[in-house]
């Protein structure tokens, strides 16, 4: 499914807003250029996510990536490709909260609410929560997924090269490169 070019424009318009409550200045064109991934289910603020990409070379990457309430970016991993070991990103909060999970030990009640349509595409349930200030480093090619906490989240990610077109989804009814429409 596709997001409407005025759903792409109100999620803008809300993550801009969360970046500057959480003390982050961008420029009118960076807001203007924040991406919004729905993933391609029709459901963005439940599994989707908002993104504005500072610099991504062949060396490293530096994103802000923004979770509304409840908003979980679904499972996935970065995957070695031509003999190139995926992407090792770190997360660190920034504002409100974020629900993290990756390989290990499953933690028995976790906090996430795991989107019912979805629910067997999620395998990982190691809970990280992620308050302001904190971080976590997340190794090449491992599961993960993360929800934003009941304010939502701005989360800094710092990594190697971004190839986000080559990720690894759990669940195969996902389109990771956004579509949009016009509206009708």
């Amino acid at each position: 499914m596709s997001l409407t070019r005025s759903e792409v424009r109100q999620a803008q318009v809300r993550a801009s807003g969360m970046i500057a409550e959480a003390g982050i200045v961008l420029s009118d064109e960076e807001k203007e250029n924040i991406e919004v991934a729905g993933f391609g289910l029709g459901n963005l603020h439940v599994q989707g996510l908002e993104l504005i990409t500072y610099i991504n070379t062949d060396r490293y990457c530096a994103k802000d990536l923004v979770l509304f309430p409840g908003q979980t970016c679904p499972e996935h991993r970065h995957p070695t490709i031509d003999g190139i070991p995926g992407k090792m990103e770190t997360f660190r909060c920034r504002w409100g909260s974020v629900l993290l999970y990756v390989e290990g030990e499953a933690t028995v009640d976790i906090q996430a609410v795991v989107p019912p349509e979805s629910e067997a595409s999620y395998t990982v349930f190691h809970e990280v929560i992620l308050l302001p200030g904190e971080q976590y480093t997340i190794p090449p090619n491992t599961n993960h997924w993360f929800q934003g906490g009941p304010e939502g989240a701005v989360v800094s990610e710092f990594s190697s090269t971004s190839r986000d077109e080559l990720d690894i989804f759990t669940d195969p009814l996902i389109a990771r490169m956004p579509i949009v429409i016009e509206d009708e």
